[in-house]
């Protein structure tokens, strides 16, 4: 409840009508496609059964669900890496799988996308996290996970580092994505980050604990309930969201910051500023919010690294988000899809007012 509640009395939380040209977006939506991202995180291989439900099952309360279809595709840090890709990118791939069939679905995956599959390492004896959702008439019915967050052992440590140092000789920018499955342990981290600071890429952090080890970072973008989580505030108002943000900082630096807030949009403040700038989202009909934060930081960290303000970056992330949000599963946007409703993302950016 907290949650919804910030994102209704923060609603207002940054002054004065936002600068945004559409012609300098496109532009940026342009310079995608000479940039390159590291994505480095927890893989998941998410699956999809899709059916239809016209009964109720005579041996128990339950639906039946009649098959018609299955999918899979990437899922968590994957999902970053799809979006990269769909959004006219260029992407580098670090994680861990297993040496199971889930796993070489992942690799499969990824030649798919014409990306690299030499950064992920192969880990006998530990299982692929995967997902299976049974889909029916755009609304899951259950979900069921197969995973371990077990932290990978030192040698598996190694192998993701030496993948590290090599996507960092043309790695413009950098995405790390921690879904909490064992591989962004906080002696990784460290190591992870050091070795990005000193080749002086910039890395955006999608993060579920432990900031301290992400000092140094460019840019963090949690969503409120993250916010509280790693800060110990309610945010209930524009001055506690303020607060959290200035005690994020705290732990990991001069970093850009964007909170994201659900259909509210985000509120963003850049390194030095403690009041932040809402941008608001535009009206969209939303059948499905997974993935969506994937999305959001694929969209932001492509967008600076081709020369946007952090203003300019979270219009075209909340554009990319609003697009993903109505479709179904998880899904991707392409720059034309943000294109085509760059105007109404405009538009509802400079609603933004006074703090309230």
């Amino acid at each position: 409840m907290a949650s919804r509640k910030a994102s209704k009395k923060c609603s207002r939380a940054g002054g004065g009508t936002p600068r945004l040209d559409r012609a300098r977006l496109e532009r940026i939506l342009d310079g995608f496609s000479k940039i390159e991202l590291l994505v480095l995180g927890d893989v998941v291989l998410d699956e999809y059964l899709w059916g239809d439900v016209d009964r109720v099952s005579p041996e128990a309360p339950v639906p039946v669900v009649h098959l018609r279809d299955e999918s899979t595709v990437l899922g968590g840090a994957g999902n970053v890496v799809r979006n990269v890709i769909a959004l006219g990118g260029r992407c580098r791939f670090c994680s861990v799988i297993g040496d199971d069939p889930a796993g070489a679905r992942v690799l499969d995956l990824l030649k798919e996308l014409d990306v690299a599959t030499d950064g992920t390492v192969v880990l006998p004896g530990r299982p692929t996290t995967r997902k299976s959702r049974v889909v029916a008439r755009s609304q899951q019915i259950v979900r069921f996970d197969r995973e371990t967050t077990e932290a990978i052992p030192p040698a598996a440590v190694r192998a993701l580092l030496a993948a590290l140092d090599a996507a960092l000789l043309t790695a413009d920018a950098a995405i790390l994505e921690d879904y909490a499955k064992g591989l962004l342990t906080k002696g990784t981290i460290a190591r992870i980050m050091k070795r990005l600071l000193a080749a002086k890429v910039p890395a955006a952090i999608d993060p579920k604990h432990d900031l301290g080890s992400y000092r140094g970072a460019s840019l963090l973008k949690p969503n409120v309930r993250e916010t509280e989580d790693l800060t110990g505030i309610e945010i209930c108002t524009a001055e506690d969201l303020a607060r959290a943000v200035a005690k994020l900082r705290k732990k990991v630096g001069p970093a850009d910051i964007v909170v994201t807030r659900g259909p509210e949009g985000m509120t963003c403040f850049a390194a030095g500023d403690g009041q932040g700038q809402d941008v608001h989202t535009l009206a969209r009909e939303v059948f499905d919010v997974q993935g969506a934060g994937d999305t959001t930081i694929a969209a932001l960290e492509l967008a600076r690294a081709a020369g946007a303000s952090l203003l300019e970056a979270a219009v075209i992330a909340n554009a990319a988000a609003g697009v993903v949000v109505g479709k179904t599963g998880t899904a991707t946007v392409t720059r034309d899809e943000i294109r085509d409703i760059l105007p109404a993302a405009i538009s509802a950016a400079r609603e933004a007012g006074p703090p309230s």
